[in-house]
């Protein structure tokens, strides 16, 4: 099976952006994604169409020489973000207008559930620019607008944002400790934070732990166990001032 490792990098306090393995244009990546994917329902969030990689597709019995993307993680519907994505899903009113940024977004699975609960106004945020294009592509199949971004916004400032979402992003403690300093000096008395994280050492160990409260815990579906030996359930946090 292709390698599914998380592909956010990071040296020094910064990402590396991560593309094809080639120069291409939008409409290149676009159809190469469309080729090496297919539309799924296969998850927690069956209301929202995703384009990913699955057992049917040719490159999760490849090696990742094979495939013409590098690190493609936006491919993969990760556990935290399944269940962040069921909580907005299934709590809409309290996103319901409100201007969201949905940081590392991979797949825009949690973005297009903010859109699809009636989010005023939702920032699809991610390095990569494959990701991004995936991100468009979901959004047409749900029908919603977002705006996608691939400028790193952690580290800037978050004061004309209501909610800000991380969907399995814990998962390495230096960066862990990069999104924590970066919570600490954007949070506001009048945002909030939803975490997804399916019980990630890096996110069990770490201080911030004091400040969250759990909202819920979802068992994850047999394929996304699956996918990802030794998880079986997954959670949402909050926090807040």
């Amino acid at each position: 099976m292709f390698k599914k490792t998380f592909g956010l990098f990071h040296r020094h306090g910064t990402m590396k952006k991560i593309y094809c393995k080639f120069k291409s244009t939008r409409d290149d990546v676009a159809a190469l994604i469309e080729q090496y994917t297919e539309i799924s329902i296969d998850h927690m969030t069956p209301e929202i169409k995703l384009r990913l990689i699955t057992p049917n597709c040719h490159l999760w019995h490849s090696n990742e020489d094979d495939s013409p993307f590098l690190e493609p993680f936006w491919a993969f519907y990760w556990p935290g973000g399944q269940a962040l994505t069921r909580y907005i899903l299934d709590n809409g009113e309290r996103f319901n207008g409100k201007t969201i940024i949905d940081i590392g977004s991979g797949c825009g699975a949690t973005a297009i559930a903010c859109k699809l609960v009636g989010a005023r106004h939702v920032i699809a945020n991610d390095i990569d620019s494959v990701a991004a294009e995936s991100i468009k592509l979901n959004s047409e199949l749900n029908d919603v607008n977002l705006f996608i971004t691939t400028q790193n916004l952690i580290g800037q400032s978050t004061a004309k944002c209501d909610i800000i979402l991380l969907g399995d992003m814990f998962y390495d403690e230096q960066f862990a400790n990069i999104i924590s300093d970066w919570l600490k000096k954007s949070l506001t008395k009048s945002s909030t934070v939803f975490i997804g994280d399916p019980g990630r050492h890096s996110f069990q160990i770490h201080p911030m732990q004091e400040q969250l409260k759990k909202l819920a815990s979802y068992e994850l579906p047999k394929s996304c166990k699956l996918q990802n030996n030794g998880l079986t359930s997954s959670s949402v946090w909050e926090m807040s001032l």
